[in-house]
């Protein structure tokens, strides 16, 4: 009886780790303790309690943590600094890396910009963000095909 009330512990613990931290994690070993509880109840014997924890738990995780992470969100959604990378945005205040100023808009939300090439990049013209530097987007000019 000992050995059943050891893994309601255990399991209660990762069930909290597991409502604290919401990484689907502990979850699959909760699932271990779980059924090593069960055995406790009819079988005395630790040895094969841990071995079963061991391998049910990493078989949750290897079978069912990858389908659960793959419909538990499937349409992330980008943040704001992996969503304005690619992007193609007009300048609203002429970016002048000598000088430390410059200005883009994307979707609707302003943003400081330094040119990619070092070179002054005036208003109304069309760039391309290519990456983010601290709290500035790096951009280069878009070259218009003909």
């Amino acid at each position: 009886m000992t050995n059943s009330i050891l893994w309601l512990i255990i399991l209660a613990i990762l069930i909290f780790i597991e409502i604290l931290t919401l990484g689907l994690t502990t979850i699959w070993f909760a699932g271990g303790a779980l059924i090593a509880f069960i055995v406790s109840l009819f079988f005395d014997n630790l040895l094969l309690e841990i071995i079963l924890f061991l391998v049910v738990s990493m078989v949750l995780l290897y079978f069912t943590r990858p389908l659960v992470l793959k419909y538990f969100n499937p349409r992330r959604i980008k943040t704001n600094y992996e969503g304005v990378i690619g992007k193609v945005v007009i300048v609203t205040i002429t970016i002048d890396n000598m000088n430390a100023v410059g200005q883009v808009v994307v979707d609707g939300q302003e943003w400081s910009a330094k040119a990619l090439d070092d070179v002054v990049i005036e208003k109304g013209t069309k760039v391309k963000v290519s990456g983010i530097s601290g709290v500035k987007l790096i951009v280069s000019v878009v070259r218009e095909e003909q």
